[in-house]
């Protein structure tokens, strides 16, 4: 998912158009109760039926609401009703509309994952956070890596690798150790997942125009998956990856909200 700060700007006109709001949540008690509250006090209509969507809950439900808006493109205010809420607003019942009104809209621009699977069957996905390859078994993933069509890494033996929008970077990247990518920089991460040849490679950061292809090597053997966002495809033997810019998805932040800054605390926490 690219993101830049001059994606800050209105893709809809919710500051005086009449709001029709869908209100989502996710599968918790706290959540449910969160919604059944709110929809008392502003109502609700059916998502595809919205300007805009309230999701409820944590990061994961809040990527799963955007790809269920992709379709039509409906701006997402997300509200913490979870564990991480690192991508959502603070939780507030009073005054809903007025923060929609207000709030400042961030474009985002996901990965496209195009899969190759042994029987040659092609599957394609987008990622909003990152496209990841991992092992299917015991035996560890051999890949290799190639960029623009240039092979920079011959084999990688792994337990995976993948490759991170910034957005993404504080999520399963940060885990692998891989870098946070301060937004606006126009880069992705490619990170290697317990790397085992050659050891001491860390990933590398690329354009976020770059190609990235990876070719699953010695397959019958080391089986690989290749995983975008939640959608999972088994025993693949090349992936390719590439951000999509003619999909544009929108998320809706309070203006004290600063994600970028947020982003950028997220390198010095301890």
């Amino acid at each position: 998912m690219s993101l830049s700060r001059s994606d800050f700007r209105p893709a809809t006109p919710l500051a005086s158009a009449p709001l029709a709001v869908a209100i989502v949540a996710a599968d918790t008690e706290e959540a449910h109760g969160a919604r059944a509250r709110l929809i008392q006090r502003y109502g609700c209509v059916p998502i595809n039926q919205a300007n805009v969507v309230v999701a409820l809950g944590g990061d994961g439900f809040l990527l799963e609401t955007l790809h269920r808006t992709l379709e039509n493109h409906t701006p997402v205010f997300g509200m913490n009703r979870g564990s991480v809420g690192f991508l959502l607003n603070s939780y507030a019942e009073d005054g809903l509309i007025a923060r929609i009104r207000a709030a400042q809209p961030v474009t985002l621009h996901p990965l496209r994952m195009q899969a190759r699977q042994i029987t040659g069957a092609i599957v394609e996905a987008l990622a909003i956070n990152e496209v990841s390859l991992l092992r299917q078994t015991r035996q560890a993933a051999k890949l290799r890596i190639s960029i623009d069509g240039i092979v920079r890494l011959p084999e990688l033996a792994c337990d995976g690798a993948l490759v991170s929008t910034p957005a993404g970077s504080t999520a399963y990247n940060l885990s692998a150790h891989g870098p946070i990518i301060p937004l606006g920089t126009g880069v992705l991460a490619l990170t290697p997942i317990s790397a085992f040849r050659p050891r001491r490679w860390r990933g590398a950061l690329l354009r976020h125009t770059a190609k990235i292809s990876f070719e699953a090597l010695e397959t019958m053997k080391r089986p690989v998956s290749a995983v975008a966002d939640f959608t999972e495809v088994r025993e693949i033997t090349r992936v390719d990856i590439a951000e999509d810019r003619s999909v544009a998805l929108t998320l809706l932040f309070d203006p004290e909200y600063d994600l970028e800054e947020r982003v950028l605390k997220e390198q010095f926490a301890p």
